[in-house]
């Protein structure tokens, strides 16, 4: 199958829909919870209509926390503003078939205000999009590839639901990573994904079993940055609903239970406007360039500050356990799976795979974080110090921030933080952190029922 085969040009989605392939046009926006949230279109009214003048929506979708519940203390909206609208502008280049929904396309959208159509700075993709504008502006594009693993259940998703997501029953048994006899009784649904999203524009590379029960990851070819981050979504979102149809759940939570977390690790590499590799220099002893070592050193002086960009959520630091394969250690090295940093590949391939990032981030703030970060040490030609050889894990090197409190403390008192992505967009998701920091600490858990019911 073509790789390319599912996307569509504005004149081909309008033959569909005269010829009656296609009745229906989603149009979508991933919001701060890494979430896809839009409308599905008439097919007719959408090429009529809103592939020219876009959608509207309610702001309030970029100030929910995970259960869609309105919270206050956003400048972006509140009940006194009236939770007005906010316009969904189609982005053409990402029209696609969507083959596993019938007769259906989607097409991601930039998020506007109603009347002014002016970007809205805290939308995700709009944070990004300044970041690799900001790249563009000394000559360089970024490429990055995401590496996103899950944990498929035979239970679908309203008994997982049911159930309080307790007791469910992995799709293995025992520890799968790079089994293929082990991992062939979940090729049904594996399958249905990697053809239904080559169907869908993306080049899907292959599968590989992980080492949790039931634990898959279906890997990509990189891409431009934006192009990643759009079928990034579109593929979390998908998998799900594909999973659904197969009687399945999975989850993408960064630590389900207490074996191995869901990593997301993300590679990023830059290129010339001519498509010359920036990182590789074949003169040095380890093929990197000083403009690669600045780039590495640019993430690492910004990671701790960084983090909450990587990790969003509560659970997020949950999978940062020494010798989990999550890192801990804020460090670099060549091929070490150990640092939070791993540099590998040779010329065009050459980039730095950043492992922080769990199952549950929001593509488009964890790569404008890097891409932000790396910027700022190639302008300020900061140095990496040395690659670290051994177990990062066992090292006094600087941690990791162990807790979602201490990362949107990092973050609000950042000045660079500030200084890149200006207060709005910091004050904003400062602002989710706390709320689901102080959602979290009033909740009673099932921890606390085991241990406290009767023996204390």
């Amino acid at each position: 199958m073509n790789p390319m085969s599912g996307n569509l040009t504005p004149d081909e989605l309008r033959a569909a829909v005269a010829a009656g392939d296609l009745d229906t046009v989603i149009v979508a926006f991933t919001d701060m919870q890494g979430r896809l949230s839009g409308k599905r279109v008439s097919a007719r009214l959408f090429v009529e209509d809103t592939m020219d003048h876009g959608a509207e929506c309610c702001n309030y979708l970029l100030t929910v926390d995970v259960e869609l519940n309105t919270i206050d203390g956003y400048a972006l909206t509140s009940w006194e503003r009236g939770y007005g609208d906010m316009a969904m502008i189609p982005d053409l280049s990402t029209l696609r078939r969507i083959p596993w929904q019938p007769g259906t396309a989607l097409v991601i959208a930039d998020l506007t205000t109603a009347a002014e159509h002016a970007p809205i700075p805290v939308s995700p993709r709009a944070i990004l999009k300044r970041q690799i504008d900001r790249l563009a502006e000394r000559g360089l594009t970024p490429y990055v590839g995401t590496e996103l693993e899950f944990i498929v259940f035979d239970d679908d998703y309203r008994s997982a639901w049911r159930k309080g997501y307790r007791d469910l029953t992995p799709a293995s048994d025992y520890n799968i990573d790079y089994a293929i006899q082990g991992s062939t009784r979940m090729e049904p649904l594996l399958r249905d994904i990697r053809v239904s999203m080559d169907g869908a524009g993306m080049y899907c590379e292959g599968v590989k079993g992980e080492c949790n029960y039931g634990q898959q990851e279906i890997a990509f070819r990189y891409a431009h940055a934006l192009a990643t981050c759009d079928n990034h979504s579109i593929y979390k979102n998908g998998a799900k609903e594909i999973a659904e149809a197969h009687g399945k759940s999975l989850t993408f939570m960064a630590k389900f239970n207490e074996r191995e977390g869901n990593s997301c690790h993300v590679h990023t590499s830059l290129r010339t406007a001519a498509g010359d590799p920036v990182f590789a220099d074949a003169a040095a002893s380890d093929g990197m360039s000083q403009t690669f070592r600045h780039y590495l050193a640019g993430q690492l002086a910004a990671m701790r500050e960084f983090t909450l960009l990587y990790a969003p959520n509560i659970n997020s630091y949950k999978r940062f356990v020494d010798g989990s394969f999550a890192p801990t250690a804020v460090a670099w090295g060549h091929d070490n799976r150990t640092c939070a940093l791993r540099v590998v590949g040779r010329g065009h391939g050459m980039r730095v795979e950043n492992r922080v990032p769990g199952g549950d981030v929001n593509q488009y703030l964890a790569v404008a974080g890097m891409l932000a970060s790396g910027l700022y040490g190639i302008e300020h030609e900061l140095d990496p110090g040395d690659p670290l050889t051994g177990n990062a894990y066992t090292s006094d090197i600087p941690r990791v921030p162990t807790t979602l409190r201490e990362a949107a403390d990092l973050f609000d008192g950042s000045a660079l933080a500030r200084e890149i992505f200006g207060d709005e967009v910091v004050d904003h998701y400062v602002h989710a952190a706390r709320t689901e920091v102080a959602a979290f600490d009033s909740a009673i858990t099932d921890w606390e029922r085991v241990r406290g019911f009767e023996r204390l």
